[in-house]
């Protein structure tokens, strides 16, 4: 009977450590960035979505500005294109932001943005990615996101609620900031908070997901659910600015046609404009 007992414990210990062993298992930093590139960019083959975007200064000033969002990827992980069309207000109306996004670290995402009070195409210099856009506290870079490659991931912290990645530019002289840290939710990898440091080491952008909901979709004949951001700010610490966007009317698989060129920038397809 003691033998018996013994074993039994024995075997309940070896269980409970085995299980301990999986559940505390971490996956590697480059696991966990790929994974949650793809969860905040590449939900879906395509996806389109209306953004209600509300600027407020340090006097607490607001501006509005409502856009439409489509997207298409062109390999999983990989490159993908963009097409913001502008609806309200008056003074930005009509007006179009396209990207094609290239992840290759020696190839530049192409930028395009058409004026419509001016009837101009204009081009954004590489160097310009990182200004901002439409004049809220979003970067050009954020709508698209910064390509992996571009960055040294280092997992400097992890718990059973989160990874912390640290990021550090493979070239520093390129962008403002000295390094940036993204805080992962473990359960579904999105990006939850960044974090940018400037290069004395003091923080001074804070980009924050308020809210994720589960959108479903189709997957050819499969019911699918996509955990989606819908609510998100950013802070500018040196200049008291906030912006928030808030999603509505998020689809995805939706086999958008091939309307990211530039013969779409003056005249918009009807997918963009409702």
């Amino acid at each position: 009977m003691k033998k018996t007992l013994f074993v039994l414990f024995s075997a309940i210990i070896l269980i409970s450590v085995l299980f301990a062993g999986e559940k505390t298992a971490v996956p590697s930093v480059d696991q966990i960035v790929q994974k949650a590139n793809l969860v905040a960019y590449y939900q879906g083959i395509d996806g389109k979505s209306k953004v209600a975007m509300t600027i407020t200064d340090k006097q607490g000033r607001t501006r509005n500005r409502d856009f439409i969002i489509l997207r298409k990827t062109i390999e999983q992980g990989g490159d993908q294109n963009y097409f913001v069309y502008f609806l309200s207000p008056a003074d930005v109306r009509r007006m179009v932001f396209m990207v094609h996004k290239h992840t290759a670290a020696d190839k530049e995402d192409d930028r395009w943005l058409y004026l419509p009070n001016l009837d101009l195409v204009k081009r954004i210099a590489a160097g310009d990615k990182r200004t901002s856009f439409a004049g809220s506290d979003f970067l050009y870079e954020d709508v698209s996101g910064r390509s992996l490659s571009e960055d040294k991931h280092e997992l400097i912290d992890s718990n059973d609620a989160q990874f912390v990645i640290k990021n550090t530019p493979l070239k520093p002289e390129t962008v403002e900031f000295s390094y940036y840290l993204v805080i992962i939710d473990r359960k579904n990898y999105m990006p939850m908070k960044m974090e940018y440091y400037d290069r004395n080491g003091k923080l001074y952008r804070i980009i924050e997901t308020k809210k994720v909901e589960d959108i479903s979709a189709k997957e050819g004949d499969k019911d699918v659910t996509y955990p989606t951001a819908t609510e998100a700010i950013v802070k500018d610490l040196n200049t008291g600015s906030v912006t928030e966007l808030k999603f509505s009317d998020i689809r995805y698989n939706l086999n958008l046609e091939d309307v990211f060129t530039e013969r779409y920038l003056r005249r918009p397809p009807t997918e963009a404009m409702r």
